[in-house]
């Protein structure tokens, strides 16, 4: 999978991308990722790409000529997706991770300041997508995690895949508690199920493990998986 990254910032991008998971899948060519600086296509003499909004307000806001000649001076590949990470976008989940993993190349364009002139969105037309009910100073930290959580969905990336598929999310509740070297810590012990090496028992005690965490901490999602699980006539359950 490629991903083009529209940023000012394109070293924001590449250090983060130079380390752990994401640094050894772009050396193995799992993914691949670079940056286009708008900056580099402005037809102003000091590399300016924003400006005061008409109609006054506080901020700047980012000109459309620089946006839309950097996006089309990117070689489309089949299989395209371009998003905008914006505040007024759909939110990002696991699913949507998932669906956007099913593309060759991902384009993503990183706002700033006060925003986009509107014209930017009314020419690219991209998918936008939110990371939260908030507001950010860039979309760099957006673009990063849409480009970690992807990635994450490719074969490869985390040597076995069954990592992944045992995330939060996946299955609609949260990931069960994970417990590791020494058995005993400050009076806390790893659950002796855990340790049986009985892997039938090991997965319904993770499965109920699962079902409690969901429940406790986000109630919502447990109403999903009830619902989606004809809940409470599912023995799983």
């Amino acid at each position: 999978m490629q991903f083009d990254v529209l940023t000012l910032f394109p070293e924001l991008i590449e250090n983060y991308c130079n380390y752990s998971i994401l640094k050894r899948a772009c050396e193995t060519n799992i993914i691949s990722v670079n940056t286009i600086n708008p900056r580099d296509y402005t037809l102003d003499k000091h590399k300016k790409v924003d400006d005061t909004p008409y109609g006054g307000g506080a901020g700047m806001v980012l000109m459309a000529q620089p946006y839309v000649d950097a996006y089309e001076g990117i070689e489309k590949l089949a299989k395209s997706l371009t998003i905008m990470m914006t505040p007024q976008g759909e939110p990002f989940t696991n699913n949507i991770a998932k669906e956007i993993s099913e593309y060759n190349q991902i384009i993503i364009l990183c706002g700033h300041y006060e925003g986009y002139d509107e014209r930017i969105r009314d020419i690219i037309k991209p998918r936008e997508i939110s990371i939260g009910d908030f507001v950010l100073t860039g979309g760099e930290i957006p673009a990063l995690c849409l480009i970690d959580c992807v990635s994450r969905k490719l074969d490869g990336v985390l040597g076995k895949i069954e990592s992944a598929e045992e995330d939060s999310f996946e299955n609609g509740l949260l990931e069960y508690p994970q417990y590791t070297k020494p058995r005993e810590y400050r009076g806390l012990n790893v659950p002796e199920v855990l340790l049986n090496g009985n892997h039938k028992e090991i997965n319904e005690f993770r499965h109920q493990q699962m079902l409690k965490k969901t429940q406790e901490k986000r109630p919502d999602l447990f109403d999903k998986y009830k619902a989606s699980t004809n809940y409470p006539n599912n023995p799983h359950i």
